[in-house]
């Protein structure tokens, strides 16, 4: 984990050097000042937001991360927990409260610099990369496959994929997964993970592709639950979750540095301890 941490930082630097950050001086200001935002600490960007206004979006489909709780109304969990975190300590305000879209329509609003961030376990993929910024990682994941647990078509791990019917959600990095790894199933792509759900308690599908903790957590809370999770997690660190900044945001490098005082004071794992164990 700390290797990929290292591995982000260095590409979080790399883009600052190359002037992506905001700003319109010459080449030789844009990089001092790039330099001087990577080593920014908390005391430095301590309510350096303050009055500047954010449109923030997550996607209330996705627990433990982001979703509604029983009043169907207020969105919960680590990601908003996250959100106002680095909002207590950069002193931003939310432009209109948080937007709660699918993953679909979240990472296009980012990407057209519709919303200045997002929190949702986004995961870091290459092409999400091409349209968007990234934070540092602030929890990994892999996949995992959840099938019914009357499940007889002998499946026990991914390998047993072939010729199978196979829900994703759509936009997702186990859509992505599934699209690059298993051209033999059938692939069926759902725009939320709860119908993909649904699709496989009533035995439509024969397996659903899903993050490990959103898997895990459906099954915890769902105590009529058919579903179980077979088989080890596999994809391990192809699914990093970021802060996801659009790339007109003017802020990245303080929401980054953010988050970087967030992971190393400890505050992400006691979200992680909080809302995923």
């Amino acid at each position: 984990m700390k290797k990929k941490l290292a591995a982000v930082m260095i590409c979080a630097a790399m883009v600052a050097m190359l002037g992506v950050g905001c700003g319109s001086k010459s080449s030789d200001d844009s990089s001092s000042k790039s330099e001087t935002k990577k080593t920014l600490t908390e005391d430095d960007i301590k309510d350096s937001m303050k009055g500047v206004k954010l449109k923030v979006g997550t996607t209330g489909l996705f627990g433990p991360f982001s979703y509604y709780d029983e009043d169907g109304k207020t969105l919960i969990g680590y990601d908003l927990d996250l959100i106002n975190d680095l909002q207590d300590l950069l002193g931003f305000e939310i432009d209109g409260g948080i937007q709660a879209m699918d993953y679909s329509a979240l990472t296009t609003s980012l990407a057209e610099n519709k919303l200045d961030m997002g929190a949702a376990a986004l995961c870091a993929t290459d092409e999400r990369k091409e349209v968007m910024k990234f934070s540092d990682i602030y929890c990994d994941s892999g996949q995992v496959v959840m099938v019914n647990k009357s499940n007889d078509e002998g499946i026990k791990s991914v390998d047993d994929l072939k010729g199978k019917k196979v829900a994703v959600e759509k936009g997702t990095a186990s859509h992505t997964y599934a699209s690059k790894n298993l051209s033999d199933a059938d692939l069926e792509v759902h725009d939320t993970i709860t119908t993909a759900y649904e699709s496989l308690e009533q035995k439509k599908v024969d397996a659903v592709i899903q993050d490990g903790p959103g898997a895990n957590f459906y099954i915890k809370t769902t105590p009529d639950s058919k579903l179980e999770v077979v088989g080890d997690e596999f994809n391990q660190g192809q699914a990093p979750y970021c802060v996801a900044i659009s790339k007109e945001c003017k802020y990245y490098d303080e929401i980054n540095a953010a988050v970087k005082v967030l992971i190393k004071n400890g505050t992400t794992d006691e979200l992680y301890a909080k809302w995923c164990e």
